[in-house]
């Protein structure tokens, strides 16, 4: 079990760079399956451990009353519901874990308007990685990562549509 965390935390680390600006232009979508994994025979699921998302205290990610945990769980569930998968807790055929994390001092090159010369500037990221894992096996079948932009005290819609967008997207990516 331990394994599993480990390998899905370095995941994160990789995908690090990015999630949450109105428009969602920024946000990348990147994913991995496992070829040999027959993504049709899954029709149970249930969540590996609890959600792990940074805590945000300074609320300048995440808006004050607003549990980014609990949307990102919901879009997923809602996700898999779509696929035609139901949540069993008892005999699941595949694990879902996620991970969120944000990089509030990121520094990222850009050009300055007034001498068109590239500077570092403070770009904050952020990432959101949700892997699926075999029950069976304990092999990690898919991972999809979403990063982008972090927008600094956005309201409690644009983080939604954006994490919204974000898991959406990694949804198109799982194989059918």
């Amino acid at each position: 079990m331990f394994r599993k965390q480990a390998f899905l935390f370095g995941i994160v680390l990789i995908f690090l760079s990015g999630c949450a600006s109105a428009p969602v232009k920024d946000i990348q979508i990147d994913s991995h399956a496992n070829p040999k994994a027959n993504f049709s025979g899954y029709k149970t699921y249930a969540w590996l451990g609890s959600a792990t998302i940074v805590n945000d205290t300074h609320g300048q990610w995440e808006p004050p009353g607003f549990d980014a945990d609990k949307e990102i769980k919901f879009l997923m569930n809602r996700e898999l519901r779509n696929r035609g998968m139901s949540e069993d807790r008892t005999a699941p055929d595949l694990l879902v874990v996620f991970a969120a994390g944000v990089d509030m001092d990121a520094l990222g090159l850009k050009i300055d308007p007034e001498t068109q010369v590239e500077v570092f500037e403070n770009l904050p990221k952020g990432g959101l990685v949700v892997a699926f894992v075999d029950r069976e096996s304990g092999f990690v079948i898919w991972v999809g990562a979403a990063t982008g932009d972090v927008q600094e005290n956005a309201d409690k819609q644009t983080v939604k549509a954006r994490l919204n967008y974000a898991v959406k997207q990694l949804s198109k990516k799982i194989p059918k």
